[in-house]
Order: structure tokens, then sequence, then C-alpha cells
């Protein structure tokens, strides 16, 4: 493909965003000097282009450099996790745990399994991404598959299919108390049902879900070929039966495991519950339990792996144990210097006011185009898709897009809540396709595992029939449904009538 082909022949991502940071320094000069502007919705305040040549923003760059490293949003979530599931693949079980988990199945349900657990997943939030996708590449491997369709149809689910679930989650109640806001402009006794998705979102699930399944084993599989290979850092061989230690390793490890979860169940319904927050808002009181699942993930991992390695001898003391986890963080150092640069582009871009006035002047083109209501929502998946390009944080978007198009939607009939569904399907659908996005460089990685050769332009590549039919699929599930007038949610509706 040309995407590849131009792709690939771009400078190493590190250098990438070192260029990326040069035009975008251009760029806010001369925007600067231009006096590019645009009105907060909110506020009304007047949000200018700012040069990153300003001897504020230099100030920042060089005196909050540490900072701005530090404090990169998947980096700690990352480096967490990565030293608890370090331990788990250098003792071997998590081979023994792939090849156990595909003996005696079909390679053809892996793909939908996989694709089901990564929209499911999103209810732990960011440790879908950092525990899933590159398990993935593991599972496929054990079955004989190209670990990197693994990988791309785990980051398909997880990260394009963000808003496809069967249940409510917190990104639910985030986004509804950001569309709230944005609907008491016009109506202030309006209150937010972080329900009112329910329907429509589970409805995206079962569309998602046959799409990425095909998508992945009849187009990306058969582009990447056969695969002949196995990991070059991963410990012990994917293939072959289990001996009757490593058996008996993991059924130790599965005591400690369900041990963990318990301790979890504990923490959450025990007295004081210190999980939950019993003094928040009803929609808010889980977010101590869903901040807690990247601790549980490394403990979970820490612990499973250590027993497992006692048992079959890949651990024979603590020295061990530190080893494996020393290793693990040794194999993050291309991540830490592209999470480097990388939170450095994410930071600047926030300083410069750019993406701010991207999104407030996207909004106003739509609004502008007096369409009717229900096409504006077909328009809005598409808007909110190509601001994703620049804008990565869903609820950061949301906050800026929802005071103009929640009340513009109001009066024109349509809901707050089909309102924020169309959002929600714009956003993720994009998420896949832009180097922007915070865990794009940590997924590449993850592919350079097992393809050394792997490049930039190979996972847009292959990501872009994701992004695309899952666009096209979450656009014409709006259409259907309000077509057949159906309720987006428990207690929600379509239509919206301003008294």
């Amino acid at each position: 493909m040309a995407v590849e082909r131009i792709g690939n022949r771009l400078p190493d991502p590190v250098f990438l965003f070192v260029w990326l940071v040069c035009v975008l320094i251009a760029v806010s000069a001369i925007g600067s000097t231009f006096g590019l502007s645009a009105a907060h919705p909110i506020t009304k305040e007047t949000i200018s282009v700012v040069s990153l040549l300003s001897g504020n923003n230099v100030g920042l760059l060089l005196t909050q450099m540490p900072t701005t490293f530090t404090h990169f949003h998947p980096l700690g979530y990352t480096l967490v996790v990565m030293l608890g599931a370090g331990v788990a693949e250098k003792s071997g079980m998590l081979s023994a745990v792939m090849r156990a988990s595909v003996q005696g199945r079909q390679k053809i349900i892996l793909t939908p399994i996989v694709a089901s657990v990564g929209m499911l997943g999103n209810l732990a939030a960011d440790a879908a991404y950092v525990v899933l996708v590159p398990l993935s590449g593991f599972i496929f491997a054990a079955a004989g598959r190209h670990p990197v369709a693994g990988i791309a149809a785990a980051f398909a689910s997880v990260s394009g299919g963000f808003s496809a679930n069967l249940f409510p989650g917190q990104l639910d109640a985030l986004l509804f108390g950001i569309t709230e806001a944005g609907a008491e402009i016009l109506v202030p006794s309006w209150q937010a049902n972080i329900a009112g998705n329910w329907y429509i979102m589970a409805a995206l699930f079962t569309i998602y879900l046959p799409t990425i399944w095909y998508l992945t084993d009849r187009v990306i599989e058969p582009r990447l070929g056969a695969w002949t290979g196995k990991s070059a850092d991963s410990e012990g061989s994917i293939q072959g039966q289990l001996e009757d230690i490593e058996r008996s390793g993991l059924r130790r490890a599965g005591l400690a495991a369900l041990g963990v979860v318990l301790v979890w169940v504990v923490l959450t319904i025990g007295p004081g519950t210190p999980l939950i927050d019993q003094d928040a808002l009803p929609e808010s009181r889980f977010n101590p339990l869903y901040q807690s699942f990247v601790a549980a993930f490394f403990f979970l991992f820490l612990i499973t792996g250590w027993v497992y390695g006692a048992r079959t001898g890949t651990i024979s003391n603590h020295r061990d144990l530190v080893g494996q986890m020393s290793s693990a963080m040794s194999g993050m150092g291309y991540y830490l210097v592209l999470a480097f640069v990388a939170s450095h582009f994410v930071a600047l871009f926030v300083w410069s006011n750019l993406g701010l006035i991207i999104a407030i002047e996207g909004a106003e083109l739509l609004r502008a185009t007096n369409l009717p209501g229900p096409i504006l929502l077909a328009g809005l998946v598409v808007l909110t898709g190509f601001i994703n390009l620049f804008v990565g944080s869903a609820s950061a978007k949301w906050a800026l897009l929802a005071p103009i198009l929640v009340p513009m939607l109001m009066l024109l009939g349509i809901s707050p809540e089909m309102a924020t569904a169309a959002y929600r399907i714009g956003d993720s659908s994009t998420n896949i396709i832009t180097p922007l996005m915070v865990y794009f460089p940590l997924i590449l990685m993850f592919c350079q595992r097992w393809s050394k050769d792997f490049g930039l332009g190979s996972l847009m590549a292959i990501m872009i029939p994701y992004s695309m039919w899952l666009m096209v699929g979450g656009t014409l599930l709006i259409g259907v449904w309000v077509a057949l007038d159906l309720s987006p949610g428990p207690g929600a509706s379509i239509y919206y009538s301003v008294d």
C-alpha cells in the first residue's frame, strides 16, 4: 500500500516527533503573528494562537522538561504493568498460559475472543492497552497465527471500539457529566443519565465484533503473510504440549490469581470500602475501583509469575525475581526515548492553543451548515473523527464541543444523549490511525517485538481498514437508529423538544 511505503520512508518515530515539533513551532509562530484566534464556547474568552518561541513557552519547555516527561499520561500505566508482566513473561508463565489456551481449540475463534475482551476491557480504561494488546500477540503466535494480526485486532477493539460495550462504565459518567454542562446552557434543569447511551453502545458492540473479526482474518492477516517465527525476547517455546511441572505451576498460579481477585473484592465491598467513594455522586463512586485496575494487573502478573516460576524452577530466589523485573524494564528503553519526545510534542501542542482552535472552529463550521438534525449527527461523527487526529483526549474534545453542539442540536430537536452517542462513535474510530494518540508509539513497539522492520507506515496501513469500516458501521447505525426511532438508552430518546 502507498500508505505503508510512504510511512515507512519516514524517519524513526523518535525523529518524526522531533520534526513535528519543529513544524509545530513554525506554525504557532505564524499563527501568532497573524493573530489567529477563536472564542471559547464556555467563557467566551478569545483563544489566540500562542507562539512557542515566546519567552513564556520557552521557559516552560526548559523548566518543566522533567515534569512534562514524567506526567505523560500512558508512561506510568505502562511501566507499572510491565514490571509485573515482565515477571509473568520471563518466568515462562505467559508462554504456558498461551499454549494451554489454544490447545484443542479452533484458531478461528481467537479473533472474536480478542475483539470481545478488548471492547469489554474498556471498563478497565487504559489498562487494556498495556495488558490485552501485547498478550494478543502471544495468543496468536501460540496458535501459529501472525502475532501482529492479534495486536491489530486488540488495538482496533480497545481503541477503535472504545465506546462499544455491553455495560456502562466510567467513560459514560465522564462524558455525560460534560454533556450535562452543555445542555444546561439551554435548559438549566436538564440532568444527565449515564446509561443514556447503553442501548446504542451495546448495538455498536454487535456491529464492531464481526467487522473486526472479518477484517483481521480476511484482510489484515493475509496481508501480513504466514507466521513462522517467535518472539526474540520471550522465554521458552510458544509451541508444543505442556509438561507436568508446567501444569502444576499453572494450577498454583491460578490459585494465586484467585487470591488477588479476592483481595480486590474485599477492598471493594469490605468494611471501609477503600475502592468505593461513598461521598461522591452515584456516577463517580466507582472511580477509585476503576483507577486501581492498573495496580491490580501489576500484582496479578507479579504474584502469579512468581508462584509459577517458583514451582517450575525459573525463579529460585528473590534475586531472580528482581532480575526478571529489571530485564523487563531494559526492554522498555526505546519506548522511554519515544515517550520523551512524544510527551513534549503533546505539551507544546497544548501550549500553542492550536488544538483548541481547531476543535472550536470545526464545531462552528458544522453549525454553519444549517443541515437537518439527523444529518448533522452523521456530520458530527465525521467532524469528531477529524478533530481526533489533532486532539487526543476524548473528554477534552467533548468539553470543547459539547457547549456548542449539545445546545445547537437540542434546538434542532436532537437529544443530548444522541449527540453524545454520535460524538463517541467519531472519537473512537480514528484513535487507531493517528500517531498523536498517546498509546500509538507503544503499540508500534509491541509490533516491533515480533517484526523488527515493522514501521510507522506499516502500523497505519493495517489500521486504516479498521478505522474506515468502524466509522462507516457506526454512522450507518446512527442512521438506522434515527430511522427506527429507537431509544439510545433507558429513559432516553433520540429527539428533544425545548419547551
